[in-house]
C-alpha cells in the first residue's frame, strides 16, 4: 500500500516507521521488528488504512481492518473508513444548530439532500510530530490545526487536534485530543468509524456490546426527543447483545448506550469468530458505541461491520440536554480513548485470553 521511505529512529530490535504514499497522499507505514505487526496510515485525516497481525505459529499477517484501498477511496471519503469524527460523529439534522445564541448552517445555501455527518476531521491534512519506538510498540503523534473561523461553514471555532496512536503486537490504541485554541467556546465531540473483519463474513461472527440501552431514532436515524430517544434493550431483545449473539443476517445502524464498564473500567464491545475462536476487543473510556453492518456501501457490502466508539450519539449538537458535555471553553482540552485488541485463533499455539487492554502510557513530547 506504501512505497518506500526510511525508517525514522529505530534500531533493528525495535518497532519501525516508515514513510511512504497512498497515490500522491503521504502514509506512514509503523512495523514491528520482527515483520509481526504492520499498520498503515494517512496522514489526511491521521486515516488508519490497514492494520495487520500475524496469526498462527506460521506468523501470517492477517488484515483486521477494511480501510480504504486507494487514493480515490480516501478522497472521496465513501462509507468514511476508520474516519475520526471531530468536532462532532455522526449527523447533525439537516445540517443546522443552536449554539452560543446564535444559529448555525454547516451547509449553507443547500437545498435538498442537507446531509452532514462526521465532522471535519477526517479528511484535514495532519503532520507527524513526534514518534516513540520500542522493541513492543511504537507511539506515533499526529496534529492538525485547520479548523479554525472561516475554514468550515457553520463552525466558527478554532480547534487544535492530537491524535495519538500506539501499536502493540495486538493492540492499537488511540487517544484523540481537541484543544480550544479561540476565544469563544465551541461545541465539540469526538469518535472513530473503523470498520472490522476476522475473514469470515460477517453473518457467521458473533457479536457482544455492554449496552443495556438502545438510542431510537426516526426514519432519518435521527434520535427521537428527549427521554423517547431511550430504550431499555429488555424491551427489544432482537437488538440485545449484552450476552453473545451470532449477527446472521440483522440489519444495524444503531447506536448502544448506558455501556456496562469491564476491567479497569473501559467498556469493550467484542467480535467474535465461532469457527477460529478468533476475537476482536474493542474498548472505550465513556461514551456510546454505534454499530453499523455495512449495508449501504458501495463496496463490499457487508463484508465487514463499523463497531464505532462515540462520545456522543447522533444529532448531539440539537440536544439541549447534551450542550454542556460538548461546550468546550478557550484553552481546555479534552481527550477520548478507545482502541482494540487482537486475540488470535484458539487453534493457534500459545494463544491467551486477557481481559482487557493495557493502560495507556504518558504521551510522548510534541516537537513545536
Amino acid at each position: 500500500m506504501t512505497g518506500g521511505g526510511g525508517a525514522r529512529g529505530a534500531t533493528a530490535d525495535t518497532f519501525r516507521i516508515a514513510e511512504g504514499r497512498l497515490g500522491d497522499e503521504p502514509t506512514v507505514t509503523v512495523s514491528a521488528p520482527d515483520g509481526a505487526v504492520r499498520v498503515v496510515l494517512a496522514l489526511r485525516g491521521a486515516t488508519l488504512l490497514s492494520w495487520r497481525v500475524a496469526s498462527g505459529t506460521a506468523g501470517q499477517l492477517t488484515e483486521l481492518t477494511d480501510g480504504y484501498r486507494d487514493e480515490a477511496e480516501l478522497l472521496s471519503q465513501d462509507g468514511v473508513r476508520a474516519g475520526l469524527l471531530a468536532p462532532f460523529p455522526n449527523r447533525v439534522a439537516d445540517g443546522r444548530y443552536h449554539h452560543g445564541g446564535r444559529d448555525h448552517d454547516l451547509l449553507p445555501g443547500r437545498v435538498g439532500d442537507r446531509t452532514v455527518y462526521h465532522g471535519f476531521a477526517r479528511e484535514a491534512p495532519f503532520r507527524l510530530v513526534a514518534a516513540t519506538m520500542t522493541p513492543d510498540s511504537a507511539r506515533l503523534l499526529m496534529r492538525s490545526t485547520t479548523i479554525r473561523p472561516g475554514r468550515y461553514p457553520g463552525y466558527p471555532f478554532a480547534l487544535d487536534l492530537d491524535v495519538e496512536y500506539t501499536v502493540g503486537r495486538r493492540d492499537l490504541g488511540i487517544e484523540i485530543t481537541a484543544t480550544n485554541v479561540g476565544e469563544t467556546t465551541a461545541p465539540y465531540a469526538a469518535g472513530w468509524h473503523p470498520y472490522f473483519t476476522l475473514s469470515s463474513p460477517i453473518d457467521d461472527l458473533v457479536l457482544q456490546i455492554p449496552a443495556h440501552t438502545l438510542i431510537c431514532t426516526d426514519a432519518s436515524l435521527i434520535p427521537l426527543s428527549g427521554k423517547e430517544a431511550f430504550l431499555s434493550l429488555d424491551h427489544r431483545p432482537d437488538m440485545d447483545f449484552r450476552t453473545p449473539k451470532g449477527l446472521g443476517d440483522a440489519v444495524i445502524d444503531a447506536c448502544f448506550a448506558d455501556l456496562a464498564p469491564g476491567p479497569g473500567g473501559r467498556s469493550e464491545t467484542v467480535l467474535s469468530d465461532p469457527g477460529t475462536g478468533a476475537e476482536l476487543r474493542v474498548w472505550q473510556d465513556g461514551g456510546f458505541m454505534h454499530v453499523f453492518t455495512g449495508d449501504t456501501l458501495a463496496r463490499d457490502r457487508r463484508g465487514s461491520i463499523a463497531l464505532e466508539p462515540v462520545e456522543v450519539p447522533t444529532d448531539a449538537f440539537n440536544r439541549p440536554e447534551l450542550a454542556a458535555a460538548l461546550s468546550l471553553e478557550p484553552g481546555r482540552r479534552r481527550e477520548f480513548r478507545f482502541g482494540v485488541r487482537y486475540l488470535p485463533s484458539t487453534h493457534s499455539a500459545g494463544v491467551s485470553r486477557p481481559l482487557s487492554p493495557p493502560a495507556l502510557a504518558p504521551a510522548p513530547t510534541p516537537a513545536p
